[in-house]
């Protein structure tokens, strides 16, 4: 299953662009992509602003910070794209999202289908978050819901 805005449920209710609020270290956050997006930015109170945002709009606030180096923010402190904080960044960012019923029932609904993002990007270097980050964690949390549910 592609998992795209553009798709049918519940492909487009698992992109990063849907409106699934959800809470990480005191931070509220609208979608996943305003989390994502607000990363590039090292300033605290802009991050708060870009995690409020939704979809496109949050996209668009980050494309300007499209030449980043690697280094990324969360609540003052650098990250490295490169480094296994980020990743459990990440997870936690994901777990805090997969508390959303919406997306939990979304993820539920995707049954056992094998979840794969054909426009994503392969190169860490290149993007956020990978088309192998962003599945796989899907693929984790669809597991970890399922238990959950018995």
């Amino acid at each position: 299953m592609d998992i795209r805005s553009g798709k049918t449920y519940p492909s487009c209710s698992l992109s990063n662009f849907a409106p699934h609020p959800f809470e990480i270290d005191g931070v509220e956050c609208n979608s996943m992509e305003g989390f994502l997006q607000s990363l590039k930015f090292k300033n605290p109170d802009m991050q708060v602003e870009v995690c409020k945002l939704v979809g496109y709009a949050a996209k668009q606030k980050g494309r300007n910070k499209k030449n980043w180096d690697g280094a990324l923010w969360w609540r003052g402190e650098e990250i490295d794209r490169f480094a296994p904080e980020y990743q459990e960044l990440l997870d936690r960012a994901y777990e805090a999202l997969s508390k959303n019923n919406k997306f939990r029932k979304a993820l539920l609904a995707t049954g056992n289908a094998v979840l794969t993002h054909s426009i994503g990007r392969r190169k860490q270097s290149d993007t956020i978050l990978t088309k192998n980050e962003f599945c796989e964690r899907l693929m984790w949390l669809r597991a970890k819901v399922k238990s959950e549910n018995g």
